[in-house]
């Protein structure tokens, strides 16, 4: 659900990651911004989006995200990768 709207903001969406062989109660949602300024833009026009707001209400209906936590997290720098940084956000269910 969150994949198009992410991207729809400019931001490219990692995918949803949820456990393998440990406790089940935690998802992880990847996603990344050009900069930290793309990301809080994406975070203000998701409050009025009509799309953003009926994928609100849905989490919020279907009682799934029980804890929503931001990391900002950059990349491991590889010698192709240098100056190049993006922002994380992770939610957790």
């Amino acid at each position: 659900m969150w994949i198009p709207l992410v991207e729809k903001f400019g931001g490219t969406h990692h995918g949803y990651y949820l456990p393998h062989e440990s406790p089940n109660d935690l998802a992880v949602c990847l996603f990344s911004f050009p900069s930290l300024v793309d990301y809080e833009v994406y975070r203000i026009k998701s409050l009025t989006d009509s799309e953003c707001q009926k994928a609100y209400k849905f989490a919020e209906d279907a009682d799934c995200i029980k804890r929503y936590d931001r990391h900002f997290l950059r990349p491991l720098e590889m010698p192709s990768q240098v100056g190049q940084a993006a922002i994380f956000a992770q939610e957790d269910s």
